[in-house]
């Protein structure tokens, strides 16, 4: 009999909806999903996929109360869902909420098993205060098992005492079709896309929030002190928005020569329009979990400059062969990838090839499938 399944997971992510069709759709777990709450309207402005969910789910309600600059997630009713759910095993996918913990203290009741879906790793620094560490080390230990996108997130478990065979791989993964599609009808179509999103000739790119610690200041004056031959041929494109955009704004107008643009947000069917007209996708993050804008990135054929912290670097990216990884905040360091990359035609084909290549072992297809292993485990059936 295969084992009932419910994902507890906070909002209704676009990027989550594949993989959870897909684990819907693999036959070995009755899969439910509890979403805590539809989106964080004050941090995201995607659309919520509503049409695309092929998966028994639920949201429940929710209220947010002031804290910090995220707030306090607050949800009621997580019991009752629970209880008529009838889980054989539960995934939450982390613990900085209340409903996290009432899930766990739930499960260990009645002796379910209770895995954590987690993304930290030891590059990423948010959050590390004394109460913070020892409150996941609390939580770690109501856990039977751990779902994690990658190596970085693997060890840095394995730091905290965990054993390997705990720890379950379900690489971090966005719809690959979508994004390889997109790419290849803009390509054909190059000249009316680059009018109809006014697109310069060429460019980097950033995708993602416009806040300081994704590093884009770092990027702004990178692209600041490259070559002036190479700021004339080639342009800068942000899109998403933030606090640091009027900032970022200020500094653009002084650069000369160079064309810098600010396309703001993008729901994620036009991405690939902005992702196949670019030179490279360049993400110099000061603290990130994974960066699905990479997985994005290489789907559409793009080589990758990247700070070493996000969690997605161990797995995606090799240095010279598909992108180039560089130490947070260095400036120079990004200044000289961007050199090779604008200068070297071959160069940006080869890696971008690569990229394409490497991107196909992370789909919601092996997300699903890394899950689904956990859970069977979990249950004590790896069969």
């Amino acid at each position: 009999m295969k084992p009932r399944l419910v994902i507890i997971t906070e909002i209704i992510a676009p990027y989550r909806v594949p993989v959870f069709n897909s684990l819907a759709a693999h036959g070995d777990v009755d899969l439910h999903v509890i979403f805590l709450a539809e989106t964080d309207p004050k941090l995201r402005q995607w659309t919520i996929p509503k049409d695309e969910i092929r998966f028994p789910y639920q949201v429940l309600p929710s209220f947010r109360l002031p804290l910090g600059n995220l707030g306090l997630l607050v949800n009621h009713g997580l019991d009752g869902a629970l209880g008529q759910a009838r889980p054989d095993a539960i995934i939450c996918g982390g613990y900085n909420y209340p409903s996290a913990w009432q899930a766990a203290f739930w499960a260990r009741k009645r002796n379910i098993p209770f895995l954590l879906w987690t993304e930290s790793n030891a590059a990423d620094h948010r959050g590390r205060s004394t109460l913070v560490e020892y409150l996941k080390r609390k939580f770690l230990g109501m856990c039977r098992g751990f779902v994690v996108p990658g190596e970085a997130s693997k060890s840095y478990l394995q730091q905290l005492g965990l054993p390997a065979e705990l720890i379950f791989k379900a690489p971090d993964a966005v719809d690959n079709e979508l994004f390889m599609q997109g790419a290849r009808i803009a390509r054909a179509n190059l000249a009316s896309v680059r009018r109809r999103i006014d697109l310069p000739e060429r460019y980097f790119l950033s995708v993602g929030r416009l806040i300081r610690a994704k590093g884009v200041l770092d990027l702004l004056e990178a692209y600041a002190n490259l070559n002036e031959q190479i700021r004339a041929v080639v342009g800068l494109v942000f899109v998403g928005e933030g606090e640091a955009k009027r900032e970022l704004i200020r500094r653009a107008s002084l650069i000369r020569p160079g064309t810098v643009k600010f396309s703001g947000f993008v729901q994620k069917e036009q991405l690939a329009e902005f992702y196949a007209l670019a030179d490279a996708l360049v993400f110099p993050t000061h603290s990130d979990p994974w960066g699905l804008v990479v997985n994005e990135a290489m789907a559409c054929s793009l080589p990758v400059i990247a700070s070493n912290v996000p969690g997605c670097v161990s797995d995606l990216i090799e240095d010279g062969w598909n992108g180039f990884i560089v130490p947070v905040g260095d400036i120079r360091g990004i200044c000289s990838s961007m050199e090779l990359l604008a200068k070297g035609n071959d160069l940006r084909g080869q890696m971008g090839e690569r990229s394409l290549q490497r991107i196909q072992e992370y789909s919601p297809e092996a997300c699903a499938a890394g899950i689904a292993k956990a859970a069977f485990a979990a249950c004590g059936d790896l069969s």
